[in-house]
């Protein structure tokens, strides 16, 4: 049986970790999926036997890391803040011991100050630097000794065997070989990457706030309403399916359920990204985290725990954020063979100094006019080991790890607060490539809740409307609900009528004040032998407008007719519009008949309707287009249109409140706004240009770079820097997709 595992990792300090763990737990035959994230610190596994959780722990544990279930993990933003608080720690403490020693060497090197005599400082560098390599910097350490062991090297093996080597040169000087002593760019080195570590894990922690922040939506404590009426405030922790709380004005709703009395209005903000609060009345689903604007309300809790919209969206933006698009293959098969490429790259690079030197002497004779450290190594071993480490630090494959899933993860934070849940990263990829949208039309382009478009009478309108509302009243059809609905707001008044008749899906009648009533559709009339003559050409009218036409008749005589019609969501038009300056062309299908659908079109300006349409049609329909080369969207409820959704390359499902459908599209919409349809395109395409960004910044960052550093024209200390200012701009860069405007 599958089981999906989420396990949050320690000890992780860069991309090459999470590929080194995702590697070696892809062996295992029981692991049938893995993808680890690292800016989350994340896991996500599929496996055969939840019995091998141990060996799973066992084996990343082996690779130097640490481990924790993560539902053994109650509070995982405190968890965040203590890794920060550790790698602060680190920092201060490397840098309270190499800021002295860097000062020394400065005025040593540049302004030829010496302010203790050359053999103290030569034991003051060995004794000072050893702390900030070796202690401080063990975990670095341990990992390069652990990747060297299996022969899977990450970031931190560049990093731990520069600084070794650069420490070695102060031993093999204190044995008695003639070499410049590095220990103290060694202690530079190692507190360099403490900084770049301290700042991805700042930067990597923002891209994560979308996470944080819905954490930190919920409501702490509710209004428990006991059988008696009496009130206990508890924590919402402690609420059970079928507790009744009330919510004051300006509370937040604890916890998701169902409005048993009260009227108000709620600000859905953080589910749906609209800002317009949304009017609910008895029997109105409402959301957990949500804010209660007007008045007092009582809400029955439905559901708890795991099952809260909250706790749904959370989980989601998660699992999300930790998927890849296809791009990022690229990034990690380069990553893959980068580090033992630069080992190598960086043994050569000895190599060449040592048994060349003539070439190396002639480009630092070219170049010390203009570097002023190339005269700190002063024979041609140092100088072989300067441009050696100088390639290991400069060459760490982190920016280019980063450049994918720090934009993924920004973008889907981006989205989750716009009402814009992204299943995968992959769909991030597709959309941005989306030519063609074709919707659905009952529930996607319109309202899917019929309503009163138009109205022709023979007798008065209040009188008209009492009749009508009367027989209806007592249907349960959508059609009779919206003159029910519509006869209500025009404040007529309902009789019981007598001799209530229904006929199934045509119509009803009765008999009010001694009158006999019909009310339903053309068919029931002409069966019931009712001449409509008198309103053909109203008739032809509200048919060619595509409205569902009600006859309303008293003693066989037509009194009126009814044009009902499926109301076109507001923004329906304004979407459709958008999507057209995005050069996207837009499709309708549809089960409604021709003249309907057509109407519905020319409103809001589709550019191509197909009707009268079976779920299989939609299928074929799609699949047609896919074979033209198009990239299509298809937009609809989730539910009903699953298979359709399926098909397409992205699947776009419209939710509202709680009822999202997930399962079957690659983006879900939390509101029933298809504006999200305009906001997630420009979402995907704006995600994808900074992963774009990304990845050449990092990769043209490592052309220039490498050859530097080979040539030796680079000081490991400012190779370092570089490699640091490297990842720190591709997060930085991610990081402003928070400020791109999606209107």
């Amino acid at each position: 049986m599958e089981k999906k595992m989420i396990l949050n990792i320690t000890g992780m300090n860069c991309t090459s970790c999470a590929a080194r763990i995702e590697k070696t737990l892809a062996k295992k035959p029981y692991i049938l999926d893995i993808s680890v994230d690292f800016p989350n610190k994340k896991a996500y596994l599929s496996v055969n036997d939840k019995n091998r959780q141990g060996d799973i722990f066992a084996t990343i544990e082996s690779l130097g890391y640490g481990v924790i279930h993560k539902e053994k993990e109650k509070d995982e933003p405190a968890s965040e803040t203590l890794r920060l608080k550790k790698e602060r720690l680190r920092l201060i403490l490397a840098w309270a011991i190499t800021i002295p020693l860097t000062i020394k060497m400065l005025l040593e090197m540049i302004w030829g100050i010496h302010i203790v005599s050359h053999s103290f400082a030569f034991y003051t560098d060995l004794i000072l630097a050893f702390p900030v390599i070796f202690i401080i910097g063990f975990p670095v350490i341990r990992s390069t000794v652990m990747s060297i062991k299996s022969f899977s090297f990450s970031m931190d093996s560049l990093i731990g065997i520069g600084t070794v080597a650069a420490y070695s040169t102060g031993i093999l000087k204190l044995s008695g070989l003639d070499i410049n002593n590095f220990a103290v760019v060694g202690a530079m080195i190692m507190s360099i990457n403490f900084i770049g570590n301290y700042l991805k894990e700042l930067a990597t922690g923002r891209a994560s706030q979308a996470i944080q922040k819905l954490l930190e939506l919920g409501a702490k404590n509710a209004h428990l309403v006991k059988e008696d009426e009496s009130m206990k405030d508890i924590p919402v922790e402690e609420l059970v399916p079928g507790d009744i709380v009330l919510v004051k004005p300006g509370e937040k709703i604890p916890i998701d359920g169902e409005i048993i009395s009260g009227y108000t209005s709620i600000d859905e903000s953080i589910a749906t990204g609209e800002s317009i609060p949304v009017d609910k009345k008895p029997g109105d689903m409402v959301i957990g985290a949500t804010v209660n604007h007007q008045g007092s309300i009582k809400v029955k809790i439905e559901k708890t725990g795991k099952d809260t919209f909250l706790s749904q969206m959370i989980s989601l933006v998660e699992q999300a954020q930790g998927s890849k698009v296809p791009v990022q293959a690229f990034a990690d098969r380069v990553t893959s063979y980068f580090v033992p490429v630069i080992l190598v790259l960086s043994l050569l690079t000895f190599l060449f100094w040592l048994f060349i030197p003539r070439a190396g002497m002639a480009i630092i004779a070219f170049f010390s006019p203009y570097i002023p450290w190339l005269g700190a190594a002063s024979n041609i071993v140092s100088l072989a080991l300067f441009a050696s480490i100088a390639t290991l630090v400069i060459a760490c494959p982190c920016a280019l790890g980063l450049a994918t899933p720090t934009a993924l993860m920004a973008g889907m934070g981006k989205g989750a607060t716009n009402g814009i849940l992204i299943r995968n990263g992959e769909a991030i990829q597709t959309a941005k490539k989306i030519d063609t949208v074709v919707f659905d039309k009952t529930g996607t382009l319109t309202k899917g809740k019929p309503v009163v478009a138009a109205y022709t009478s023979l007798i008065d309108e209040d009188e008209f409307f009492h009749i009508t509302g009367s027989l209806e009243n007592l249907s349960g059809h959508p059609l009779a609900n919206a003159i029910v609905d519509f006869s209500l707001k025009k404040n007529v008044t309902f009789t019981k009528p007598d001799k209530f008749i229904a006929a199934a899906g045509k119509g009803v009648s009765a008999v009010i004040d001694g009158k006999t009533i019909d009310v339903g559709s053309l068919k029931y009339c002409k069966e019931r032998r009712i001449p409509i003559e008198t309103f053909t050409q109203t008739t032809e009218t509200y048919m060619e407008k595509g409205y569902t036409i009600i006859c309303i008749a008293i003693n066989q005589e037509c009194a009126g007719i009814i044009g009902i019609a499926d109301e076109l969501k507001t923004d329906s038009k304004k979407a459709v519009g958008q999507l057209h300056q995005l050069g996207i062309r837009t499709i309708m299908l549809t089960g409604d008949n021709k003249k309907a659908a057509s109407a519905i079109a020319e409103a809001v300006g589709i550019d191509r309707v197909y009707a009268e349409l079976l779920p299989q049609d939609k299928i074929n329909v799609i699949r047609e287009l896919q074979e033209k080369g198009k990239t299509v969207a298809m937009v609809g409820d989730g539910i009903n249109d699953a298979p359709a959704l399926k098909q397409a390359n992205i699947g776009i499902a419209i939710g509202t409140g709680t009822d999202i459908a997930i399962e079957s599209a690659d983006i879900t919409l939390v509101s029933g706004s298809l504006m999200g349809v305009v906001r997630g395109i420009r979402l995907s395409r704006a995600t994808f240009r900074k992963i774009r960004q990304n990845l050449f910044w990092a990769l043209f960052y490592n052309i220039i770079a490498i050859p530097l550093a080979v040539m030796g024209l680079l000081h490991p200390v400012v190779a370092e820097l570089a490699m640091a200012a490297s990842s720190i701009n591709v997060v930085g860069n991610s990081l402003r997709l928070k400020k791109v405007s999606l209107e």
